[in-house]
């Protein structure tokens, strides 16, 4: 079964997946096939953990290649914590190509926290509809993930080091300046 970790980013998924790492039954990944192009950018190994939040934007390739029978949590941090660590980001990356590309800003007139708050908005509005039916999911909240982890754990039945597992979250992966 293959499992994708849904998010915004900037909401510990890199954190996530060091986690997973402590499991034996399965592969786990930080957007390993950002650099692939149509079907190939989902050919993810059986039994792989994926965590990517450009997926947002594949939800209707995720459906068709993978539907009901891949297990999907909703990775989420507290609303303006998520926006105000992509403000600091808004000149690269995703927020770059929110604000240039999807919104067509120019950006001298965008405030770096609102632009934030839009996209964070956009992204969970997208994750929510797409997993409003799905029967195996999970949400996990980064500001509870210590609770939250080991119930996505049993729920994909993980075999490893739970404790070595929940030691990630004591660490601060990918943090913002």
């Amino acid at each position: 079964m293959n499992i994708f970790v849904l998010n915004t980013g900037r909401c510990g998924s890199t954190t996530f997946i060091r986690a997973c790492e402590h499991i034996r039954n399965y592969s786990a990944g930080h957007e390993t096939r950002i650099h692939h192009l149509g079907a190939a950018r989902l050919d993810y190994p059986d039994d792989h953990i994926e965590a990517d939040n450009r997926l947002c934007w594949m939800l209707g390739r995720l459906e068709e290649r993978f539907g009901n029978d891949a297990f999907y949590v909703h990775l989420y941090r507290d609303r303006e914590a998520t926006a105000a660590s992509f403000a600091r980001r808004t000149g690269f990356g995703i927020m770059w190509a929110w604000r240039e590309g999807v919104l067509l800003r120019d950006g001298e007139d965008t405030d770096p926290l609102e632009l934030a708050r839009d996209y964070v908005d956009a992204v969970e509005a997208n994750i929510r509809l797409f997993l409003k039916d799905k029967p195996r999911q999970l949400e996990l909240r980064l500001e509870q993930a210590a609770q939250d982890f080991p119930r996505f754990w049993q729920a994909i039945g993980a075999e490893g080091d739970l404790d070595a597992a929940l030691a990630e979250w004591q660490v601060r992966h990918n943090a913002s300046r």
